[in-house]
């Protein structure tokens, strides 16, 4: 994934870019950046590595070097970036979120252009934030370039840009991530997540259709290119990966979990449970407030019956090894013996996608002596791996754990039935659920309805992307 933040102010806003990026934090692991621009000075840029120390610690140490009344930066799970571009296009710094399918057919036609190099990183792969680049240079203008960039992209991409008269900010076409406005008496900021915003001392003034391109001084913004009438928001904002604190599209995070574990908590009652339980709990940490939701509306009580130590790893998901990704998720589960011990235990977790740790917790739970370990998934069985944005480290659909399923109850047939399969009411959908139950050692298994999560989210059905649980864009 990736986030971004950029400010434009009549004053300094070194501090405001450090803090605004640094509250992304939890969109990446790989890389972050920043750059100032001075008017005297020109850029300043530093790109570090944060995949074993977090950007703030990495940062730090640069400020001092930092200094000028617009800047721009980012958290990337993917490149190195921003990059600084000089092109007939002038000199500008650049960062882009999403994903770029048709890299290599767009670096090809690039060179049948007459174009002669890319940087390569050590991998030989281009930089996607470079081919974003080259592809808005090929025009007369930053607006055609960004509208041809996000027309040839296979993916996504949501692009800032920083020039020497402001910032430049352009929403995915079909506005898959957000991009929002604060604005106070001094300037304007422009950030993935509304709360980083409001936490610096901007207010929240405007939010970015799909498609929108924006030009924001510190005087206010003005609308190059206007928005789309067709938005495709991920749902996964809400559900797992965007901040309790953050709204988008003027739902807030926090409260449609909470929304959505009661919708859960509701359906399961009407269709004769849920189980009887000691203790409803969430897997922390995205989990908690759907489980809040459930044990609220089902009227059983919430406990924390284990908790995760995060002061040296904030994310299990940070090592690139699959093995180290799954000994630092067990190392962090702490267990609260007298809430386990002997106790039927209802989780409810945001997603199962490859389903890989939650066996390790739930082996830790039975290990610590629970009596019962239900499972319940704030979404429904995820189907199709997200060829929109880059969040998944999913190389296969194969690899995600319902579909592996499926192949291991019908083989290829049953890659025919993925509907049935993914609705409970079906007896292929409780095949699934007591076949996934046998293979992770749960007593039981509920995924939320699709119907239900849209209506926890609160907005139009066809403005939001399901295509993971249903294939369909």
């Amino acid at each position: 994934m990736g986030g971004f933040f950029g400010a434009i102010s009549k004053r300094d806003v070194t501090l405001d870019i450090f803090f605004g990026v640094d509250y992304h934090s939890h969109l990446g692991t790989r890389r972050g950046g920043m750059i100032i621009y001075d008017e005297h000075d020109g850029f300043q840029r530093q790109i570090h590595s944060i995949e074993n120390t977090p950007f703030r610690t990495k940062f730090e140490k640069d400020l001092a070097g930092f200094h000028g009344c617009s800047g721009i930066g980012c958290i990337s799970d993917t490149d190195p970036q921003p990059l600084l571009v000089r092109s007939h296009l002038g000199l500008y710094a650049i960062s882009t979120v999403g994903i770029i399918n048709n890299a290599e057919e767009l670096v090809e036609d690039y060179f049948n252009g007459h174009a002669r190099q890319f940087m390569a990183m050590s991998s030989g792969k281009v930089n996607d934030c470079e081919l974003t680049a080259a592809l808005i240079n090929q025009k007369d203008s930053l607006v055609e370039g960004i509208r041809y960039a996000q027309q040839v992209i296979d993916g996504s991409s949501t692009i800032l840009i920083l020039t020497p008269d402001g910032i430049v900010a352009a929403r995915d076409k079909l506005g898959r991530l957000p991009v929002l406005i604060g604005q106070n008496s001094e300037g304007c900021c422009v950030s993935f997540e509304s709360f980083a915003c409001t936490k610096i001392g901007y207010d929240n003034a405007y939010e970015l259709g799909p498609g929108e391109i924006v030009r924001v001084t510190a005087d206010g913004w003005e609308t190059l290119a206007p928005a789309g009438d067709k938005m495709r928001i991920c749902a996964f904002l809400w559900t797992y990966y965007g901040y309790p604190n953050s709204n988008y599209e003027g739902q807030n995070v926090e409260v449609m979990r909470c929304r959505n574990g009661e919708i859960m908590a509701r359906s399961e009652k009407a269709a004769g449970g849920p189980p009887d339980v000691d203790w409803v709990a969430g897997v922390p940490d995205s989990g908690v407030p759907h489980a809040i939701g459930y044990a609220n509306a089902s009227g059983k009580p919430f406990a924390r019956p284990f908790v995760k130590y995060t002061p040296t790893w904030p994310r299990s998901f940070m090592p690139a090894s699959q093995a180290v990704r799954n000994q630092v998720a067990k190392m962090k589960q702490i267990p609260v013996p007298e809430l386990i011990q002997g106790k039927k235990l209802l989780f409810v977790d945001d997603s199962i996608v490859r389903g890989t740790q939650l066996r390790g917790t739930v082996d830790f739970l039975y290990g610590a002596g629970a009596k019962e370990v239900h499972m319940r998934s704030a979404c429904p069985p995820i189907m199709y791996g997200c060829k929109f944005l880059n969040f998944s480290r999913s190389n296969s659909s194969m690899e995600l754990l319902a579909r592996k399923v499926v192949q291991e109850l019908e083989g290829d047939e049953g890659q025919k039935h993925l509907e049935e399969y993914a609705d409970a009411n079906t007896q292929r959908g409780q095949c699934l659920l007591q076949s996934i139950c046998e293979k992770l050692g749960f007593d039981s298994l509920g995924y939320q309805s699709l119907d239900g999560l849209l209506e926890a989210i609160g907005i139009d059905r066809d403005k939001v992307c399901t295509y993971c649980w249903t294939g369909k864009e």
